[in-house]
């Protein structure tokens, strides 16, 4: 569990230290350039994220809290919005209009749903961590920019992009899932 705690915390702590302490992160770029702080900063989320994964599968799936019955029924379709809006947030959408940090909301959504369906340690640590990161980068984000400009509204079809992208993203992990997390999102699977 401890290598879990370990990329989740590095993970967090990296992701949200740009918006916490925006400083240093310029300090940081004028010191090694723009170019050599993405390298390190992709190093250390895939370093972060290596450790996630390599702790998930060693940590035991101890029961913490007992999840809904309709936990895991309600998880399929809210894991497919939160695609939706992973999608949503790279496009022009209108879906920009109503939800102002569309990819952020698409974590919580994310988080929300496995936690809904996994009543284990390691999922708490995981999924409830990362929640609360995306909750803490909205604020710090809204705190940072101040007040929401919304975007014009585009044309009704532009919806239909992070709807195709997002269901696309949802198969392949639907799919996926069992082999690539050792867990079959599947009803009764």
């Amino acid at each position: 569990m401890s290598l879990l705690v370990i990329g989740v915390v590095i993970w967090c702590g990296a992701h949200l230290m740009p918006s916490v302490v925006p400083a240093l992160r310029q300090h940081l770029i004028a010191a090694i350039g723009a170019n050599r702080y993405r390298a390190f900063f992709a190093l250390i989320t895939l370093s972060s994220m290596a450790l996630i994964v390599i702790g998930w599968r060693s940590a035991p799936a101890a029961a913490v809290y007992f999840p809904p019955a309709w936990g895991r029924t309600a998880a399929v379709p809210l894991v497919f919005v939160a695609f939706v809006l992973f999608a949503a947030s790279a496009l022009r959408t209108n879906i920009k209009r109503f939800i102002r940090h569309t990819q952020l909301t698409g974590v919580v959504v994310w988080a929300v749903a496995h936690l809904l369906s996994n009543g284990d340690g390691r999922s708490l640590v995981l999924f409830g961590c990362v929640g609360v990161w995306a909750l803490l980068e909205m604020h710090f984000i809204n705190r940072r920019e101040g007040a929401w400009e919304r975007p014009p509204p585009e044309r009704f079809t532009a919806e239909l992009k992070p709807l195709l992208a997002g269901t696309l993203i949802f198969t392949v992990f639907f799919v996926l899932h069992p082999y690539l997390f050792g867990a079959s999102p599947r009803l009764g699977g």
